[in-house]
């Protein structure tokens, strides 16, 4: 199985070789690193940006205006943060233009933890980037969602923000990719770069790669349950997967949804699970101040207060400035396995 980089890599192949991407850049994105995560290894539209989000982003904008369709790279969402106004034009460019003008191009960056980056290379985006009127927001949990979130992202004629979460790029998926290789170390050989010497390397792409498209604002019941609904996304989406399995042994039935959009996401899932279940935990990593789940939050109170059987639940990050480098910093700082299954186990147990 194709882990998420080598995902987001054929994706980005098929993307330039038969939707019209036109540029993908950033700093290393081009040969010979093909990005610090090797999401952009071999690509034939892929260059290699200066040191400067500002540039890369309006370098973005103006392709995108110009007629092309970019890919950007942001290396690390946390250096997003300094290119927050020139979000904002992009975003708000369609609107303010009364539809005259589009802005098809993908922002991707990595996000969040789990690779201990410490204070520089930990930071989520998501709750800030839901705060930027105008993109499309996806983040995948899996390989194949990965591929097709990709795939979506680069056929809208406006901008998507592309939140790839970094401690699950090495991850390797548990369903094939359309057109993947049966064989592994068969699909490594063809599209990973060697190490040393890559100046004569070319990658052999898969044949049968296809336009497999998961549409942006639908999101998936990856568990079904009947006493409460766990909603999450991106890194801490296996977490409450497991989770959940490992508690129905003592008894306890929780339906788990990915999200995979965080604009539009699809209220009409969640809703309908909660309104089944009665108890909704909603979890991520973004700091728990002015986090995207209390949004949901607020609005599982304000439509669906009379079908709860216990207080809507958060777990979330901690609000602190950064994550540190030790292990025991970074854990304390987002919610690990047994945070879940704790949060998981005392929502069940509460009665009305």
């Amino acid at each position: 199985m194709a882990n998420m980089a080598q995902a987001v890599r054929m994706a980005l192949h098929y993307a330039e070789t038969h939707l019209g991407v036109t540029d993908i850049f950033g700093e290393d994105v081009g040969a010979p690193l093909g990005g610090v995560f090797t999401a952009t290894q071999g690509l034939k539209t892929a260059w290699n940006s200066p040191l400067d989000e500002r540039g890369i982003i309006g370098m973005a904008i103006g392709v995108a205006m110009g007629g092309g369709k970019p890919v950007a790279e942001i290396q690390f969402a946390d250096y997003i943060f300094n290119t927050i106004d020139l979000l904002k034009i992009a975003g708000n460019t369609c609107w303010a233009t009364n539809g005259d003008w589009n802005l098809p191009m993908v922002v991707k960056t990595p996000v969040g933890s789990g690779i201990r980056g410490s204070i520089y290379h930990s930071h989520s985006f998501d709750a800030t980037a839901t705060h930027i009127p105008g993109w499309k927001i996806v983040i995948p949990s899996n390989p194949l969602d990965a591929y097709g979130l990709m795939i979506s992202a680069c056929q809208e004629i406006n901008p998507v923000m592309y939140l790839e979460p970094k401690a699950l790029l090495r991850v390797k998926g548990e369903e094939r990719i359309p057109g993947e290789p049966d064989n592994d170390k068969q699909l490594s050989k063809m599209i990973d770069a060697p190490l040393g010497d890559r100046t004569q390397w070319k990658p052999q792409w898969p044949e049968g790669l296809e336009a497999y498209a998961v549409p942006i604002g639908k999101g998936k019941v990856v568990r079904s349950g009947s006493q409460l609904t766990v909603v999450s996304y991106g890194r801490t989406l296996p977490l409450c997967k497991k989770a959940a399995d490992d508690l129905a042994s003592e008894g306890v039935d929780a339906e788990v949804i990915d999200m995979r959009t965080l604009w539009p996401y699809d209220w009409e899932l969640i809703k309908g699970s909660i309104e089944k279940t009665g108890r909704v935990l909603f979890v991520n990593e973004d700091t728990e101040v002015t986090n995207f789940g209390e949004h949901l939050m607020r609005r599982t109170v304000e439509e669906l207060f009379y079908k709860l059987m216990a207080p809507p639940r958060l777990l979330a990050g901690k609000f602190v400035p950064g994550i540190g480098l030790a292990d025991p910093l970074e854990m304390a700082s987002v919610p690990q396995q047994n945070d879940v299954t704790a949060a998981i186990r005392a929502l069940a147990a509460e009665q009305p």
